[in-house]
């Protein structure tokens, strides 16, 4: 990293040649990937992609205040270079030069060059050196980001590009996993409740309604959706969380089975809470799960998981991804775990020593990429890191990380006061899973370690 006054510079050599590493950049959500999940942005609008005259408009939000940001691109050179430069926005100036450098017909160096000047007077000037720091830790993710997610595609650059429907691509995991498969070239048709066009397919899968006709010829499904869980639990909250999952699941999976093409693959969301509260035995998919009638994530689960079957019997290759806790700061557990701990009053849940099966939100969108292009690949997967902490050890880490204490515990009897059935059986529940299938199949893990994890998805 350079930085000298309106200049910041930083150079990435990545494993393609120019001309992918500039696709990549050309293609539908090649922003929403390169956005770092700790900054607040929404996109308001986009044109034309990165073509001369293509425009952006954004929203940042910075604690209560929000600003909107106008850019506009030029000087696109396929292959080569485009320039995006501010019509609106805090800087006095602004433009970002995107550069392709060809290093060999396999690598090539991505050069970011930001020449900017902040606000006048002297808040501008204040302002400026924590400007600078936010861009670089900005660089420093894109950078991260871009190289892991092209090599990532080119383990199958040899491999048609697919076209695949994606459930719950409005959720935490779907907002990330839709942009890395668009960016690798893939075309994706989001089913929804309210389409809204040609890419989506409307369905309702409580009252049993999809237009199953427009899956026909889709290449793969990703099952996604399901209502969250992180709440307390009343009768009917339970009931929704069940029946979005199983009889969303039993739906799209008869309606596959009853196509004339039906799609190769379906990868269907499941959870290591199908295990149960297990203690410190290490889990592996081979590992039976406790007494459903104790468990009502147990029993979910193994209806969940039971609902694809429909798909199985028609000759479809079905992976169950169990998913144990996806670490990202603009959502789920760790989004909600960051106030507290930034206050420093953050803490392990209940006693500390419950087992924590985690991995990063990059390393679940490669473990259902790796699941959707590995043809032998069927059956229940764990995706987790093959390095389960426990709660004890994820609250110290994310202080260290933040730079905080973490000693105030959540005692049990008040978690379950606060969250009641849920508190036992979410909270306070220890699943020691690893990742037996994964590996074994070839999948390498970008953070199997948890504090890089949270130092990348930090910018720490």
């Amino acid at each position: 990293m350079a930085a000298v006054g309106e200049l910041i510079e930083r150079s990435v050599t990545v494993p393609v040649g120019a001309e992918e590493a500039f696709a990549w950049h050309d293609r539908a959500g090649a922003l929403e990937r390169l956005i770092p999940p700790w900054e607040r942005v929404e996109v308001l609008e986009r044109s034309g992609g990165i073509a001369d005259g293509a425009r952006v408009v954004v929203r940042i939000h910075q604690g209560p205040v929000s600003l909107r940001w106008v850019a506009r691109h030029r000087d696109y050179q396929p292959s080569r270079r485009f320039v995006d430069e501010q019509v609106e926005g805090p800087f006095a100036r602004w433009v970002h030069s995107h550069l392709f450098d060809p290093e060999g017909p396999a690598s090539c160096r991505v050069t970011d060059r930001i020449e900017l000047t902040p606000p006048g007077g002297p808040a501008g000037r204040l302002a400026e050196p924590l400007a600078l720091r936010r861009i670089e830790r900005m660089l420093a993710y894109r950078h991260e980001v871009l190289a892991a997610d092209l090599a990532a595609h080119a383990q199958y650059r040899d491999r048609p590009r697919l076209v695949i429907a994606v459930t719950g691509a409005g959720g935490l995991l779907g907002r990330t996993l839709v942009p890395f498969l668009t960016t690798g070239g893939h075309r994706v048709v989001v089913i929804t409740r309210r389409p809204q066009g040609d890419h989506e397919v409307g369905w309702d899968p409580v009252a049993g309604r999809i237009d199953g006709g427009r899956l026909d010829g889709i290449d793969a499904v990703i099952h996604l959706a399901g209502e969250p869980i992180g709440v307390r639990w009343t009768p009917a909250r339970k009931r929704r969380i069940r029946d979005s999952r199983v009889l969303g699941t039993r739906l799209l999976a008869e309606t596959l089975a009853r196509l004339p093409r039906p799609p190769r693959v379906l990868v269907s969301a499941s959870g290591i809470g199908i295990y149960g509260n297990r203690g410190d035995a290490i889990l592996t998919e081979a590992s039976p799960s406790t007494d459903a009638q104790q468990d009502f994530l147990v029993e979910v689960a193994r209806e969940w998981e039971a609902a694809a079957d429909a798909a199985t019997a028609a000759g479809i290759r079905v992976v169950a991804t169990r998913f144990g806790m996806i670490l990202s700061p603009a959502g789920g557990a760790l989004q909600r775990m960051l106030t507290p701990f930034r206050l420093g009053v953050g803490g392990p849940l209940g006693s500390g020593r419950q087992w924590v099966s985690w991995a990063a939100i990059d390393d679940v969108v490669g473990a259902v990429h790796h699941a959707l292009m590995t043809d032998g690949l069927a059956g229940p997967i764990n995706v987790c890191t093959p390095e389960p902490v426990t709660s004890r050890v994820l609250a110290e880490t994310l202080g260290r990380v933040l730079g905080r204490p973490a000693v105030l515990p959540a005692p049990a009897p008040a978690l379950r006061l606060l969250f009641g059935e849920m508190a036992d059986t979410a909270l306070l529940g220890s699943q020691r899973a690893v990742p037996t299938r994964l590996l074994g199949s070839g999948y390498r893990f970008r953070y199997p370690m948890l504090e890089p994890a949270l130092r990348f998805l930090l910018g720490r």
